[in-house]
């Protein structure tokens, strides 16, 4: 048959789109091209966020105009969270929850038992029963690899439905990891990118330590580089920001979840550290990688942040050496105990406002960044995508280049010396 999969959300997803598409090549089935009816599109969604679930929602009904007659089956955190909301949307035939996702090729060998209903079917596992570790890598291009190396939280934050999407922590064994990451390597790829829900709290399953990960995969023979995706502040610990710093292929380039530069906020949302931990992980990583980017998750208009905090937020991030702000508006999400805290709620005119200065703060940063970095010496990555007859690659600290399209210098790393900003 002729599938399609349409992937939304983090690159987490994309790994697992990925994976579940070759395991369904390998059964015999073909990818539906670009513009081609599918026999059955397959829907892999996110919930993160009020926004994400209406773009869940308008995918759904975009894929089944353009594909009247196929099976649509609909997966990922919003399945597992909301299966009857998207049962009950028209168009939809399967809801497959996160275990049942990985069950798909053998799903859909059986499809010709299960489609005789008009009422679309359910299949949903409890998520606290769910324990299984799946591997998955995905290719953006044919440069970049994501690798998933951890799923779920056990964190349970005070505003975040992930642990209830994604359910405990587990990861596979390091060996298994390595072995992953060969494989991509083999097929091509020169960057790989660790990822998962929360990749600090990985050796959970196996009684290992992510800082013997990181020091297996860089004993990876080969010209390759790794970056580390989001990682919490408080398992971000100086020994991997020190390793990361003499590594042989591990990337000056860090991501980490901030959510609140107010102390009295970060108690609210139930985060483990606090502002003071934070600023001294980012001077450390200053201080042994001075050419490090950072790039910092924030939240704004969360419940609780009063105008007070909001000003000590900002006050607090802007005096931080980082290099770039992920912004994310609040929204109120079902079975969170913010939702049972008596606090203020912040207006969404005022939290629209809130994102767009943390905006400002961001560009600002960025270009302060680009600007004390030109005429560095760096290493970049070409990649395969184009606008016209140019062509990007990013340095080992994520700057971005540009040059005239050289079909010979895609997935290969050059020399270079930064360009200004303008």
């Amino acid at each position: 048959m002729k599938i399609s999969f349409t992937t939304l959300g983090c690159k987490l997803n994309f790994a697992e789109s990925s994976a579940l598409g070759k395991a369904l090549l390998e059964r015999g089935h073909e990818r539906a091209k670009k513009g081609e009816q599918a026999d059955i599109c397959i829907i892999n969604t996110c919930t993160v966020t009020d926004t994400a679930d209406h773009k869940d929602r308008q995918m759904i009904h975009r894929i089944r105009r353009q594909n009247p007659h196929a099976i649509l089956i609909v997966t990922g955190c919003y399945a597992q969270l909301k299966p009857q909301e998207i049962a009950h949307v028209e168009g939809v035939d399967f809801v497959l929850g996160q275990d049942e996702k990985f069950r798909l090729p053998e799903f859909i060998e059986q499809l010709e038992l299960k489609i005789n209903s008009q009422e679309p079917k359910v299949f949903i596992s409890p998520i606290r029963e769910v324990d299984d570790f799946h591997g998955a890598y995905s290719k953006d291009d044919r440069t970049r690899c994501f690798l998933k190396v951890q799923d779920g939280c056990n964190y349970f934050c005070s505003y975040c439905t992930i642990p209830l999407a994604r359910g405990k922590s587990r990861n596979p064994s390091i060996a298994y990891v390595v072995s992953q990451a060969q494989e991509a390597l083999s097929g091509g790829a020169k960057e790989i990118i660790l990822s998962g829900v929360n990749i600090g709290d990985f050796g959970r399953s196996t009684n290992e330590r992510f800082i013997d990960l990181l020091k297996a995969i860089d004993a990876i023979n080969g010209e390759f580089r790794v970056r580390i995706s989001s990682c919490e502040p408080n398992l971000l610990t100086d020994e991997i920001i020190d390793f990361v710093a003499h590594s042989r292929h591990f990337a000056p380039h860090f991501h980490i979840p901030l959510q609140s530069g107010s102390n009295e906020m970060l108690k609210i949302m139930g985060r483990r550290y606090t502002r003071e931990l934070f600023a001294e992980r980012v001077a450390h990583i200053k201080s042994v990688m001075p050419n490090a980017f950072i790039g910092v998750d924030c939240m704004v208009g969360v419940r609780g942040e009063t105008a007070a905090y909001w000003m000590d937020y900002m006050t607090f991030i802007d005096s931080l050496p980082v290099s770039q702000l992920h912004v994310f508006t609040y929204s109120e999400r079902a079975n969170t105990r913010m939702l049972e805290m008596d606090l203020e709620v912040v207006p969404l005119k005022e939290r629209e406002q809130r994102s767009k200065q943390l905006h400002a703060i961001s560009a600002r940063k960025t270009e302060l960044f680009y600007r004390e970095h030109a005429g560095d010496e760096a290493t970049v990555l070409w990649e395969s995508k184009k606008d016209g007859n140019i062509m990007y690659g990013f340095t080992e600290n994520y700057i971005k280049v540009s040059c005239p399209y050289d079909r010979t210098k895609v997935n290969t790393f050059e020399r270079i010396i930064v360009p200004p900003l303008y």
